[in-house]
């Protein structure tokens, strides 16, 4: 009798690396419509391959008009579709403000961004970040308006590991200290991704935050959203749902929420022409405030 053959040991996938801290509640978070109010026109140019602007007028009545000059640069090495290096960012509004971003790549595993934003002539923030990716996990540190001479400072530092192929877990340790004061806050963060929907949890002594993505098909999505504040006592609901319809080339977004709050935002695309149309209209029914926008955004 011949011997039966050996199986081959199972040889196991390496864990996935759980990506950035910031981004644990970006799917859920992807499926609200955005803020619109007044009337807005983006104008967008591509110069190159590396460098594109891009030009926004915005009117409204709650405010003066505003003009914005955004400008990208994106480098040679492209690590994802959306992660490219060096970047960088910059926007200024017509009173000389300016919000900037660096985006490098240190190492094959290491990154840094730095953060500018000034208002006119004075200099409001200024963040350091440093990200290390392992196969499993993500540690990040950064620092916001260091001042040794104030003797002032804000550290962030945060930590994802992945225990399964859809779990992971973290926290992160927010610490701050200026004259007179000192102190930190410690939040511990759990997201678990299955085939159609994840689940993800942020708790700790300020709070928690909790969101719930699910995809029903290639045209629905929806989020459920709670955030609750122990410093300010207030807790806030929200539903909020994604419609996409590729024949008619419209993409609606809806929401709801606690503080009885609706609105809903339609995008349209305008092919062959590189323009896109939206519409957005907000209630608030408990404060009895209603606004609405449009915006045209061409290239």
């Amino acid at each position: 009798m011949g011997t039966l053959p050996r199986r081959s040991p199972r040889r196991e996938e390496p864990l996935p690396n759980p990506g950035s801290f910031d981004e644990l509640h970006r799917l859920c978070k992807d499926v609200f419509p955005a803020q619109m109010e007044g009337v807005k026109l983006v104008v967008n140019k591509v110069l190159s391959s590396h460098f594109q602007v891009a030009h926004t007028v915005h009117m409204s009545a709650l405010g003066l008009p505003g003009y914005h000059l955004h400008a990208a640069y994106a480098g040679d090495w492209q690590l994802s579709p959306t992660e490219v290096f060096p970047t960088v960012v910059g926007d200024m509004d017509s009173s000389g403000s300016l919000n900037a971003q660096v985006l490098l790549l240190l190492a094959e595993r290491l990154r840094a961004k730095a953060v500018f934003q000034t208002q006119q002539a004075k200099f409001l923030t200024w963040q350091f970040d440093g990200e290390y990716r392992g196969d499993d996990y993500t540690a990040t540190l950064t620092l916001g308006n260091p001042d040794l001479i104030g003797e002032s400072v804000i550290m962030v530092a945060h930590f994802l590991q992945s225990l399964t192929h859809r779990l992971v877990l973290g926290g992160e340790l927010v610490y701050h200290r200026r004259p007179g004061e000192e102190g930190a806050i410690l939040t511990l963060a759990g997201k678990y991704s299955a085939v159609h929907w994840v689940a993800t949890l942020n708790v700790g002594s300020g709070g928690a935050h909790a969101s719930y993505y699910h995809r029903a098909n290639e045209q629905v999505q929806v989020g459920v959203e709670f955030e609750a504040n122990t410093r300010l006592q207030d807790t806030t609901f929200s539903f909020g749902y994604h419609l996409t319809l590729p024949q008619a080339n419209m993409v609606f977004r809806g929401l709801v929420d606690s503080n009885w709050c609706v609105g809903a935002v339609l995008e349209k695309k305008m092919p062959p022409l590189p323009v896109t149309l939206a519409l957005g209209a907000f209630l608030n029914h408990w404060r009895n405030r209603f606004h609405c926008g449009f915006s045209i955004t061409v290239g």
